[in-house]
């Protein structure tokens, strides 16, 4: 006999505290659940049941099988689930988190494909930028962009960019260009006022060294493009990442302030709740983003 079916048999008169019970649970017969447990007991040689004219309980060696036999016919109920929920069609609401200049520029562009190609999606994207906590606000997965703080989600790489210092042709003019970081100090710096390092730049030297620069400046916002507007108006310096500024960089209307400095390259993320499988929907969506972005980052943007 099948050696799942005599343990799921076995498992159900625990359960129901009988075999008439188990039989009707199980859709077969009284006679065939019983044949599956003494089959079980004789394969391994000790009495898992009392059996009286009344009741039916689990001997001391068939509550310590119980256990065992109930934590396999859970998992294997999971791995049946697993794979219907894998051949599914994705379906349903999708709640993303994303950084509003990302979103913005290069998650809103593609969603009409993905909704074309699964129609019985919906999405819900929240612009923020902040780290929502995804479970408890009910997110299904966030997009994030840099180091990924210590946690216990799920992370897939779609692209990387690069961080650089930018300006306007007429700032340049104006005030010249730095030639080192120290130079930094008597330029106007336009500060990113969501950053969680404060009104800290980090770079890192030519030499390999890693600096700080502190951004007061004329300027403290908490909208990428708004920034970067301000940076081609000619206000100062911004820090911003590629996929922000390179169609200005390409129309001349920004350059690179310290070409010799080493890129600042950051990942872009999808995180997800940690699971034993993904979501159909989620795992979808992760996979036409990094079909997406296939030919992205760090500078091509």
């Amino acid at each position: 006999m099948d050696r799942l079916t005599e343990m799921e048999a076995f498992a159900n008169v625990v359960d129901q505290g009988g075999f008439t019970d188990a039989a009707k649970k199980m859709g077969i017969s009284k006679s065939a659940v019983s044949k599956h447990v003494s089959s079980l007991e004789a394969r391994l040689g000790a009495r898992l049941l009392n059996r009286t004219t009344r009741r039916v309980s689990p001997t001391e060696i068939g509550l310590a099988y119980y256990d065992r036999a109930r934590r396999v016919l859970n998992d294997a109920g999971e791995a049946d689930a697993l794979v219907t929920s894998m051949q599914s069609a994705p379906s349903g609401l999708l709640r993303i988190s994303v950084a509003t200049d990302f979103g913005v520029n290069h998650l809103s562009p593609v969603l009409s494909g993905f909704l074309a190609e699964f129609p019985d999606i919906t999405v819900n994207m929240v612009l923020n930028n902040r780290y929502v906590e995804l479970i408890s606000e009910g997110f299904d997965m966030a997009v994030r962009i840099g180091e990924l703080e210590d946690s216990t989600l799920r992370a897939r790489k779609l692209s990387e960019t690069t961080k650089r210092m930018i300006a306007s042709p007429s700032y340049f003019e104006k005030y010249g260009r730095p030639q080192k970081i120290d130079d930094l100090n008597e330029h106007k710096l336009l500060h990113y006022s969501s950053q969680a390092s404060g009104n800290v730049w980090k770079l890192t030297a030519p030499s390999g060294e890693k600096r700080q620069v502190r951004t007061a400046g004329w300027l403290s916002v908490n909208d990428g493009q708004s920034l970067l507007n301000a940076a081609i108006s000619g206000l100062g310096i911004a820090y911003l990442p590629c996929y922000l500024f390179a169609d200005a960089m390409e129309q001349g209307l920004v350059e690179d302030a310290m070409p010799s400095l080493p890129d600042e390259v950051q990942g872009i993320y999808a995180v997800y709740p940690p699971g034993r499988f993904t979501q159909p929907k989620v795992r979808a969506f992760i996979d036409f983003l990094v079909h997406s972005f296939a030919d992205k980052g760090p500078m091509n943007w």
